[in-house]
């Protein structure tokens, strides 16, 4: 129950933010630091049984035969995660608290920086893939708000779409990947998965499946070429910055990789396809950042060299190299996250990011120089700073690499990778706390940044420090047991006395040294090189990209769909006579060993009087009227087909929709002219004439072809457990409210929100007064009858009291909720054709949109009331009762259920109907309805 807590807490504390957000920052602060406190101490708590080598999981089975269950997993390596993902926020919140003094936008903040939490726990701690997979895309989703936080901006904006398209995008491919991985392996329960890691390598479908996972981890992580997206997010607040770049959303995909390392990886196609992606991503980075001026785009490019230094250390394969990953992954969110809050407190004071303007500021924040220092000095691999150590086990681990032809490349590509990293953190150091004074700041002098702001700034920079001094009680408390569970195996403890006696990683390390503080000395005619170079706006190009990817779509859709109805029902029938035929056509013979029923005049009756009236919605459908007229014969017939052949069921579902769907057609064609042009010419005619036979042949010949042989159907099933199962003898209603109860709700569900939608669209629809289109054309001679108001008014009890005796005995005789909701429908519908739209709404004692609401809520309710009987969702159960007089009778949850759908009918119906019929009057919509 603990995994459980860890993540719903900040779920839940997301809601307090949002419902307060007119109270004070430090107050919104509290309310949202206090979530991810807790989390972080429930994972504390949890810390001894992870170092003893423990597993804990927490799993609710829902759907076990799809392989879906809400699993959580807590080993080393989600540990190490899920403490970096709620301890660094709990810091940036903190932070944030001075970040968004004054500013009315907080309470937000707070609560997506909470909701991006839970989903991050969710990615990390996630035992089913399929489950992974959701909190993956919730952790797009919420980035898109976070990212264009400041939505008035039109880079935050572009920033946000962009993210969200290419990390969406990889989301799709990684879906498609994990359904081929969870297929290979038997299970997509993660337990399982990484076991199965022979048999997934030997797989024939591994390459693909490897890419899509691949591909899905990349965009996540900011890999080359997907990496454009990062630096474009920089629009967000700097806290958004901070918490994504150190230990959440970019650490995803890293995550993902290290996971599923034991299962995927470890072969010459993982190498080639990580090692050479690391490696390009790595130098980019590193290279474009030492020519950023932005301090923020600075640290972007840095945090795409990073990424791409973990992935290429993923995937080298050597003994200790996931050590090394993880260990500079944990070093990066140290010195990272200070860095980012250092850039926010420069701009709130300067009122810039810009380096070329911000100079001097050691002479007004010497104390966050000194804090700034450690951390930049960290990120340059400074000797005693953890990063350090972590770049010299990078040089250790490239000289391991027994591939021919990398044994070289990598040594001297990550090397020349150290040089620029340690060019440009020399440069975020020096151009901000030095290189002379300040030049045309927007507010000059600086502002003094709080003491208390630089607080969680100045804990994680004795976190560099500790990890730089106490490297392997670090390690072996934390990164150790994350290693472990990486590697599927237990890897030895890391000698880091080695690293200072290991030849030529020390002399990698002096070279980049060196070399970046070269580099940076001719930064100068460097700068003027790079100004010349042809500028290429990232966001530009990938939003033309778009542009013309949708421009082409667009004209792919439009040649198919040009708005004709003809063009769509041919196109269907064709593709599905086409499909039905070439199966039909492998048969030897389509007549099956089983006798048809033999035909009686009755049957033959009804089938012609159908056909006819088929016929004539053909003939007469340029007049409206007729047509529908024609089309209600025919369902009034399928009705009588239905009872013949012993569907009462279907039969009064059938009649009482039928009843509706020809009135509400009628209110709705009204505003339609009453006849259509016959714009029909002979090869149209033609053309429909030949696909709706053949259509016709091949569906007529696919129905000989089934009804003629045996079927093994699961109506067996049903009919054996409805009465033990179910309670009910009415085996179709306990397949609707109990077997099926899940399609049901989707299926009020929908009906509620059409019917909302159709409330919408006419709410404030006025519509100008209709005229007869003949002279001696009128629409009606007497709007309420006298005979009608007095039958519809003596109906009205009849037809509940018929309505309430349906609904009671659905269970166990023909009925349920969804037929006597029709039926008070239709009798509430007579009473508002009788007495007029003002008449009826004077005299209803509800509205419908409550109506609707509670139908769905009271459906929802029943069924998680079998979660507190430890059943599943929707679960129903059933009893039999004695009173005195009525004898022995039964109970089923059921009936509450079936309630829901009677309430949620009769309102959806209801609100159609009157919205529909209000635009009929003359003076326009009229009162509200609903």
């Amino acid at each position: 129950m603990q995994l459980a807590l860890i993540i719903l807490v900040p779920l839940l504390g997301a809601f307090a933010p949002a419902l307060r957000r007119r109270d004070p920052v430090w107050r919104l602060a509290l309310f949202a630091g206090l979530p991810a406190l807790l989390s972080f101490s429930l994972l504390l708590s949890l810390l001894p049984q992870v170092l003893a080598g423990e597993v804990l999981v927490y799993q609710w089975d829902w759907i076990s035969q799809l392989g879906l269950s809400f699993a959580l997993r807590l080993d080393g390596l989600g540990w190490l995660f899920a403490t970096l993902i709620t301890g660094m926020g709990t810091l940036i919140i903190a932070y944030a608290r001075y970040y968004f003094e004054g500013k009315a936008t907080s309470g937000r903040f707070y609560s997506l920086i909470l909701l991006f939490m839970f989903a991050m726990l969710g990615i990390v701690l996630s035992e089913n893939l399929l489950f992974m997979l959701v909190f993956w895309e919730l952790t797009s989703l919420v980035s898109f708000l976070l990212i264009g936080f400041n939505w008035h901006s039109q880079g935050a904006r572009r920033g946000a779409r962009m993210s969200l398209v290419i990390t969406g995008g990889g989301g799709l491919l990684l879906l498609a990947g994990l359904l081929l991985l969870g297929q290979m392996a038997g299970s997509y329960q993660l337990s399982e998965v990484l076991l199965a890691g022979e048999r997934i390598k030997a797989d024939p479908r591994y390459p693909v499946m490897l890419s899509l996972v691949l591909l899905g981890a990349f965009t996540k992580s900011a890999q080359f070429p997907f990496h454009l997206w990062l630096p474009h997010a920089m629009s967000a607040p700097t806290p958004v910055s901070a918490y994504l770049h150190s230990a959440t959303m970019v650490k995803a995909g890293l995550f993902l990789m290290a996971r599923l390392h034991p299962a995927i990886a470890d072969t010459e196609l993982w190498f080639n396809l990580v090692v050479p992606t690391g490696m390009l991503t790595l130098m980019v980075g590193a290279f474009v950042a030492m020519f950023m001026h932005d301090i923020k785009g600075l640290l972007a490019y840095s945090t795409i060299s990073h990424l791409g230094l973990i992935a290429l250390l993923l995937g080298l394969g050597t003994p200790l190299a996931v050590s090394a990953a993880l260990f500079h992954l944990v070093c990066h969110a140290l010195f990272k996250a200070p860095l980012f809050m250092m850039a926010g407190m420069v701009d709130q004071a300067t009122g810039s990011r810009d380096m070329q303007r911000i100079n001097g500021l050691w002479r007004y924040m010497p104390v966050l120089m000194v804090l700034t220092a450690v951390p930049a000095a960290a990120m340059a691999g400074l000797p005693l700073m953890s990063g350090y150590l972590s770049k010299k086990m990078l040089f250790v681990e490239s000289l391991q690499v027994s591939y021919p032809f990398w044994t070289t490349v990598v040594p001297v590509w990550v090397t020349l990778a150290g040089l620029f990293s340690v060019a440009y953190s020399i440069r975020i150091f020096h151009n901000v706390f030095y290189n002379g004074r300040p030049l045309d700041l927007p507010i000059y002098p600086p502002r003094q940044p709080s003491r208390r702001a630089m607080a969680p700034l100045a804990l994680l920079t004795l976190g560099c420090l500790v990890v730089g001094f106490a490297p392997a009680l670090v390690y072996d408390k934390v990164v150790a047991m994350a290693v472990n569970a990486a590697s599927g195996t237990l890897v030895p403890a890391y000698d880091f006395s080695a690293l200072s006696v290991a030849r030529w990683p020390m002399i990698m390390s002096i070279i980049a040294m060196i070399g970046g503080a070269l580099f940076y000395l001719a930064r100068n005619p460097l700068f003027a090189i790079h100004s010349r170079l042809p500028e290429v706006d990232a966001k530009n190009i990938f939003e033309w990209i778009v542009d013309r990817a949708i421009a082409y779509s667009q004209r792919r859709v439009y040649q198919l769909e040009n708005g004709s109805l003809q063009r769509y029902l041919a196109l269907i029938l064709v593709t599905t006579v086409g499909l039905g035929g070439w199966a039909l056509l492998r048969f030897d013979q389509w007549q099956g060993p089983i006798a048809l029923s033999p035909v009686d005049a009755m049957s033959v009756f009804g089938a012609s009087v159908i056909c006819l009236a088929a016929l004539g919605v053909v003939v007469f459908h340029h007049a409206r009227l007729p047509a529908l007229l024609a089309l209600g014969v025919c369902g009034l017939f399928v009705t009588l087909a239905f009872a013949r052949f012993s569907a009462p069921d279907l039969a009064l579902t059938q009649l009482s929709v039928e009843v509706m769907a020809v009135v509400i057609m009628m209110l709705a064609l009204s505003f339609l002219p009453q006849r259509s042009p016959h714009e029909s010419s002979l090869p149209r005619w033609t053309r429909d004439l030949t696909v709706a036979g053949i259509a016709g042949i091949g569906v007529g010949g696919l129905a000989y072809a089934v009804l003629t042989r045996p079927v093994d159907s699961i109506s067996d099933f049903f009919l054996a457990n409805a009465v033990p199962g179910g309670g009910g003898t009415n085996v179709v209603n306990v397949i609707l409210v109990d077997f099926r109860g899940f399609d049901t709700l989707g299926e009020i569900t929908v009906l509620g929100i059409a019917a909302v939608a159709v409330y919408a669209f006419t709410r404030d629809l006025h519509l100008k007064e209709r005229v007869a289109q003949i002279a001696d054309e009128h629409w009606v001679a007497d709007p309420h009858p006298v005979i009608l108001s007095m039958v519809a008014r003596l109906v009205l009890p009849i037809a509940l009291l018929v309505s309430a005796y349906i609904f009671l005995r659905g269970h166990n005789m023909p009925g349920g909720g969804f037929i006597a909701g029709l039926i008070t429908a239709a009798a509430l519908t007579l009473q508002y054709m009788a007495g007029g739209l003002v008449w009826a709404q004077e005299r209803m004692l509800t509205q419908f949109r409550p109506l609707i609401g509670g139908g769905i809520l009271l459906a929802g309710v029943t069924g998680m009331g079998a979660w507190v009987f430890g059943y599943p969702f929707l679960t129903s159960t059933f009893g039999y009762f004695s009173l005195p007089l009525v004898g022995k009778f039964e109970l089923a949850s059921a009936l509450l259920f079936d309630l829901g759908v009677y309430a949620t009918v009769v309102g959806s119906t209801l609100l159609i109907l009157a919205n529909l019929g209000k635009l009929m009057t003359v003076a326009g919509p009229g009162k509200e309805i609903g």
